[in-house]
């Protein structure tokens, strides 16, 4: 599948003070991941980085989160494992692309 076409999927995060977003390519390859933490993140991940929504929940305007605020909110800035952490605890949302 190219980009623009089917269906995008992202993936929320409900954090303390905000809310965190991921975009996910492939959803063939991150319900896969799910059960195979092998897959490297860069097959179904795209861009590779945590979003931020500014308490808009998973709408509104995104901004890549700054690693002072990883720390704060996930105890690490590594962007990978945060990413982990949001791929498995958040909620999976799709919408048609157009």
């Amino acid at each position: 599948m190219t980009r623009g076409e089917g269906s995008q999927c992202k993936v929320h995060y409900k954090g303390k003070p905000d809310d965190y977003i991921i975009f996910v390519d492939d959803f063939g390859t991150y319900k896969k991941w799910m059960s195979h933490k092998s897959i490297p993140l860069v097959h179904f991940v795209s861009p590779l980085a945590v979003f931020q929504t500014h308490r808009q929940g998973a709408q509104g305007p995104y901004d890549i989160a700054s690693k002072g605020i990883l720390a704060s909110e996930f105890g690490t800035e590594d962007s990978d494992e945060v990413i982990k952490t949001i791929l498995m605890e958040g909620t999976i949302q799709t919408a048609e692309a157009s």
